[in-house]
């Protein structure tokens, strides 16, 4: 039986961190109308998370911005060699950022962001042909980040922050393909956790080379979310196998992140701006868990993924006073490998599509409004590293994956 806990754990806790992979960059609802560019735009409290450097460039004394999306998101895998298809029911997803930003003098500003940088939701048919790799996923983490930004000269600024992360994650799985108790219910397992804590930090520098030039930088920390004696519980087991609900200790890593950018106002109307994103999953070629029933023991689960490039184009137009028009563009590339390509995120290559828009209500309040398609390319692939007796038992087939978020907020200054 302690074989049999340690290959499910070991194999779980594997799959909770590439949740965090499947990432929908959602933080501010004017950047992301834009394409989720912002490293090098200056336009409200959002820059607290995209680049805490650029407060110290903000209008007013106080800017303050909150917004939520919903989620809307489908994955549906066929294997038309033995006719199976099935589809994810993933619950709404609505991720948050709330931003708050204060200049002290006209070189020392404050700022303080919280938002949700990584969750997962994903729910697959119950028994489906996958199920003993997932029956569902739901993970979240919310970010919380004061800052501070010193502007240097009229034309450079650098700014920095702490993190400080809490999260939870839920994963049910099928403990493998056949297992059953004397009804026909199907063996499974949940592991929970809550109350994960981690910290973090996050750098900027902000340029202005020339009049209505931005450059911007960006550098965000891996942040560990480490598991302490989370709960590992057996459902429908038979009873000569013995299953009995344990604890376990584990990591989930959340990758850095490297942004740099350019932002261009041209004729006081119209703003072109430009992110190029690096994320380091590298770092996650393994995963390691430790069972408190055999903590000398550990399992290490391997991943083998690569480091992921993201392009992001974002265009700006004030149309009037009161109105001002937004659309990006971004490609987003998977850092899974071939062979690595696991139900519990399906996550492949993909392309953004946003726009959005914001009503100056007066010289304060602003709504700001966003909408994001999420493309991802059809891929038939496999995960290669299921074991059943020792022997790798292959899941292979098409994913076809897409996300709706429509987005609303508000922007207000003093």
């Amino acid at each position: 039986m302690k074989k049999l806990l340690s290959f499910v754990l070991f194999f779980l806790v594997g799959s909770m961190v590439y949740a965090g992979g499947y990432r929908v960059a959602i933080q501010g609802q004017r950047q992301l109308a834009m394409g989720h560019t912002g490293v090098a735009v200056i336009s409200s409290a959002e820059s607290v998370f995209f680049n805490p450097a650029s407060m110290s460039f903000l209008d007013g004394k106080m800017n303050f911005s909150l917004g939520v999306s919903g989620i809307l998101s489908e994955t549906v895998y066929e294997n038309q060699q033995y006719g199976i298809e099935a589809r994810t029911d993933n619950p709404l997803g609505t991720p948050f950022g709330a931003y708050a930003t204060y200049k002290v003098n006209e070189h020392l500003s404050f700022g303080l962001a919280i938002y949700t940088p990584y969750g997962s939701a994903v729910e697959w048919e119950k028994d489906w042909a996958g199920s003993h790799l997932v029956n569902n996923i739901d993970l979240k983490a919310i970010f919380f980040q004061p800052t501070v930004a010193v502007k240097v000269s009229d034309n450079l600024s650098i700014g920095a922050g702490f993190i400080y992360a809490s999260g939870s994650v839920i994963f049910n799985r099928n403990i493998n393909r056949t297992l059953s108790d004397t009804n026909g219910n199907r063996a499974n397992i949940t592991i929970e956790e809550k109350g994960i804590t981690a910290t973090g930090y996050t750098i900027g520098v902000m340029i202005k080379p020339i009049d209505n030039l931005n450059i911007g930088f960006n550098y965000r920390s891996k942040v560990s979310m480490e598991v302490k004696g989370g709960d590992a519980t057996f459902e429908n087991v038979p009873a000569p196998l013995n299953a009995i609900d344990t604890k376990f200790d584990s990591s989930l890593p959340m990758p850095a992140e490297t942004t740099i950018g350019m932002s261009y106002q041209y004729k006081e109307k119209l703003t072109f701006a430009f992110d190029y994103n690096l994320t380091e999953w590298s770092e996650y070629d393994a995963l390691t868990i430790k069972l408190e029933s055999d903590p000398n023991n550990p399992s290490v689960n391997l991943r083998n993924y690569k480091d992921s490039n993201t392009y992001r184009f974002g265009l700006e137009y004030k149309a009037t006073q009161k109105i001002t028009a937004r659309a990006g563009y971004y490609i987003d590339e998977s850092p899974v490998q071939d062979g690595y390509f696991a139900p519990e995120t399906p996550r492949n290559d993909s392309v953004g599509y946003t726009a959005g828009l914001s009503y100056q209500v007066n010289s304060k309040l602003s709504i700001d409004a966003s909408f994001l398609y999420l493309q991802f390319d059809e891929i038939d692939n496999s995960y290669d590293y299921y074991m059943e007796g020792g022997v790798a038992v292959p899941f292979a087939g098409t994913y076809k994956s897409s996300v709706i978020a429509p987005g609303i907020g508000v922007s207000y200054k003093l």
